[in-house]
This record gives structure tokens, sequence and C-alpha cells, in this order.
């Protein structure tokens, strides 16, 4: 029971005369503490101080500070609060989450799902029916154990057709168990078979970023070729003594690269929409030509009131000595990247903290822009607290203080994969990989076969809903520091 004091009016009687009993009275004022059975409606609403706590977060480390928008009732909805903040349209990125466990899992790629993912292009304009073209199979995901491939076209769900009113309903009911009607187009023949349905259970899927690797030899040329999904160190990046077994995948993937004399490296970063800041550096020092860790990777800067502190004032983080770095290998100092809409944050970070060190190949499509930084934010104080935080909180610039790509790089060699049917990773007749050999070595795998050019429009793909999509998450908490 809350107790709060209140003031009353007391009247003390001195035993003098009685004729002067009403005249030696005196009035004083005295604290009282009663039981308050009805405290008021702000301080009943839970949301009161989960809402106190986000705008505190905010006040000392929201980037657009100076922009920040007036704050909503105290009592209002969590996310209805945190997003009345935010610094629109400008800011597209800052992300609040009911549930901040959740959240470390999806930065992490762990997430309750059937383990593959897909883009939404309209199969039928005069019908609105849209299909689901398959982008990628997760390995150790329920998906591997079934007849599905990448460029599978997946028309119904649940016995319902996906059409351009319904997808978005129809995706929510793949979160649990599912049934999918889908066809394969034959890359030999060129026909669209019927495929039977399948039944698709749904688990806790851990997806290792590090999709595939392989080395091709073209004319003689020795290719490395890899494909790295998102930026995370291990499946729990933030969990106390953790090791970084992707980071230490991707080690290996580059050592062998080395051992094999590899003379070109092609990146795939077209799914790849961010991550965290410590597994890209982690990558560009495994590429970069001669970079040491005395070379900046890259320079960070926050709002007003964080630099107003001489810590944070010449922030920057240097490349890592890596013994596995093929930089003098590579020809002409040039790394291929493979790019798409879908390559975010993180991905563009690699792109401008290595351009100041070598060539860096675009061949795609436009990048998706985004050269801020968030860090996760969790409330350690209040444990009724769920809420996850993930403000944005600084700009990000290479060692040449350049920072220009907030609306995305431009592709150097443009192409986009959905005007070709889909083929495997690794297929070296593949559109995008296809470009890159052909960019190298000046011919073709495919010689003069030809390929089918598709006009189909993307409506929506599901990389973008993954919460670790356009995000370039800094384990380096400026809250941390200043407490």
């Amino acid at each position: 029971m809350k107790k709060k004091p209140i003031t009353l009016k007391h009247f003390f009687f001195l035993p003098l005369l009685a004729l002067v009993l009403l005249a030696s009275c005196r009035e004083e004022e005295q604290p009282v503490v009663v039981d308050d059975d009805d405290p008021p409606a702000e301080e009943r609403n839970p949301n009161v101080a989960i809402n106190e706590w986000t705008q505190d977060v905010m006040d000392e480390v929201y980037y657009w500070l100076e922009n920040m928008r007036a704050p909503t009732s105290l009592t209002a909805n969590p996310r209805d609060y945190f997003e009345a903040l935010l610094y629109k349209p400008t800011d597209r990125f800052s992300a609040i989450y009911e549930n901040a466990g959740a959240l470390q899992d999806g930065l992490g790629g762990v997430n309750q799902e059937a383990g593959y993912e897909f883009q939404l292009y309209y199969w039928n304009s005069e019908e609105r029916t849209v299909a689901a073209v398959v982008s990628y199979i997760k390995k150790g995901s329920p998906a591997q154990g079934k007849d599905l491939k990448r460029g599978d076209i997946i028309l119904g769900i649940n016995g319902t057709q996906i059409t351009d009113q319904n997808y978005g309903e129809l995706i929510r009911e793949m979160r649990s168990q599912h049934t999918i009607t889908y066809r394969r187009r034959n890359l030999e023949t060129g026909s669209i078979e019927q495929m039977p349905d399948i039944e698709m259970e749904v688990t806790r899927v851990a997806e290792n970023p590090n999709f595939m690797d392989t080395v091709y030899t073209v004319n003689d040329q020795k290719i490395g070729y890899v494909v790295y999904h998102f930026f995370a160190p291990s499946p729990n990046p933030t969990q106390q003594g953790a090791q970084p077994i992707y980071d230490d995948e991707m080690d290996q993937i580059f050592s062998r690269f080395k051992s094999e004399g590899i003379s070109h490296l092609i990146i795939d970063f077209r799914y790849n929409g961010g991550g965290y800041v410590s597994s890209a550096v982690n990558l560009a020092s495994l590429i970069g030509a001669g970079v040491t860790s005395s070379d900046v990777f890259s320079k960070t800067k926050y709002n007003s009131f964080i630099m107003s502190f001489p810590q944070f004032q010449n922030v920057q983080t240097n490349f890592r000595n890596k013994p596995e770095n093929i930089g003098s290998q590579l020809s002409g100092n040039r790394v291929y990247v493979l790019a798409s809409g879908r390559t975010a944050s993180a991905s563009e970070l690699i792109i401008n903290s290595l351009r100041p060190y070598m060539d860096v190949v675009i061949v795609g499509t436009k990048t998706y822009g985004k050269n801020v930084g968030s860090i996760v934010v969790e409330d350690e104080e209040n444990e009724d607290n769920n809420w996850g935080l993930m403000p944005t909180i600084s700009k990000s610039f290479n060692s040449r203080d350049e920072s220009e790509y907030g609306t995305g790089f431009l592709p150097d060699i443009e192409i986009n994969e959905a005007d070709e049917h889909f083929r495997p990773f690794g297929d070296v007749n593949e559109a995008l990989l296809r470009t890159a050999i052909t960019a190298i070595t000046g011919t073709s795998p495919a010689g003069r076969q030809q390929f089918e050019k598709l006009n189909r429009r993307e409506i929506a793909n599901t990389v973008e809903f993954k919460v670790r999509h356009g995000v370039m998450i800094d384990e380096y908490n400026p809250i941390k520091e200043l407490k």
C-alpha cells in the first residue's frame, strides 16, 4: 500500500485558567501518514514506467535529438509512444519490440519458422494472383528436409490462392505449421510442373549466415565466391563469453581461399540486410588490401549531447590484423559485390569502408541506403518491462569522411535477378554470378546460351520482415559509458 503525507490542522489546549481556555489554544500544522487506496490513474498504468524509460533513453542517444517530436500521453501504448517521438520521414529505421529477448534472437538469426525465404511477384496481373518465388532454403531447417528448391513457385498456402489482397495474412499463417501448393520450372525443358503439396513444420531455427562458399577456375583464373546473408558473430552475440563461431567460420573460408591461391573475389550480399558491426569489421579485415589494426575502418558520429563528452568526439573503429587476409592476392586490387535493394546497412558499411583501400565493383541493382547505426537497449532496472528499443544513434563515415550513401549505392554493372528464372546459388549461369564472372574473365560461362527475360514486378520480400534487416548494430553502447 502506498503511503503519502497530508497536512491537517490540529488544536492543542494548554492547562491554564479556564477563563482563558480558548485564548490559549494555538494552531499548528502536523504531517500525518495515511493509506491511499486509490492511487492516480497514471500510477496504476504500467505503460507510464515503460514510456518514461523510453523517453530517458531517447533524450540521451537519439541521433536526431534536436528534431525529436513531442511525446504523447505517458499512458499510451509503448509502441505508439515511441513512434510519436521519431523524426519522420527521415528516420526510417528506429524500432521498438515488445519482446527484447525475441529481438536479440532475431539479430542472431534465430527465429521460429519453417526455414525458407521468398519473394512475392505478380503471377497473373489481370487476376491479381501473386507467386511466392523461393529465394533460399536454410540449413538445418524443416524446409531443408522437403522437396523445395530456390526458384520454386508457391501459389497457395493452406489451400488458399495467394493474391495481392491476402498475402500478408497468409504469410502470418506460415509462422505455424502450414501446407504449400507450388510449381517448379524445369531448367532443361523450360516447362512448369505442378508439384505435390508439402506440409511444412515450424521450429526454432538458428540460421548460419555463412550460406555457401566455393572456388571456380574459369579461363585459368581462380575465383572465390562466398554467400553471406547477415552479420552476426554467433547465434547469441550479446551473451557473455559467447564464441564467435560464425566469424571463425568466415576466417576458415578465407584461409581456404588463400591456400588455393584465388586471384578474384565475389561477395554475395544480395539478401544481406545488415547486422553487427563487429562481424562487418571481421569480414572487411579479411578482404582489404594491406589493412592492419592501424588503419581506420570507419568513423562514428553521435548526437550533440553525446558528442559534448570528450570520449565521443573522435570515435574510430580500426581494421583487425588477420593472417587469413587475401587482399594482396586480388587482381587489380578489386573485389566484386553482388547487391540488390535488400543489401543494407552493415553490408553498405563494408562497401563504403573498403573503398579508400581498394576498388569495390557492385554488380546488381541499387542498394537499400542506410548509413546510420543503432544499439539494442533493454530496461535493466524494471523487471516488468520486457520491451526492447533499437533507436538510431549514430552515423558512419569511412577513413576519408565519406558517408554519401543514404539513398543507396548505384551498381557499376546493373542486372536484376528478377529478370530471369532463379537458378541455384553457385550455378555459374545464375544471373548475378554469371555477370560478375563475365566481368572478371571477359567471357560468359554461358557461352552463346540465351536466357528468357521476365517482366515481373516484386511486391515484397520476406528477408525485409526480419528484425535484422536494415540494421547496423554496434556493441559499443554510449548509455553504459555515460552512467
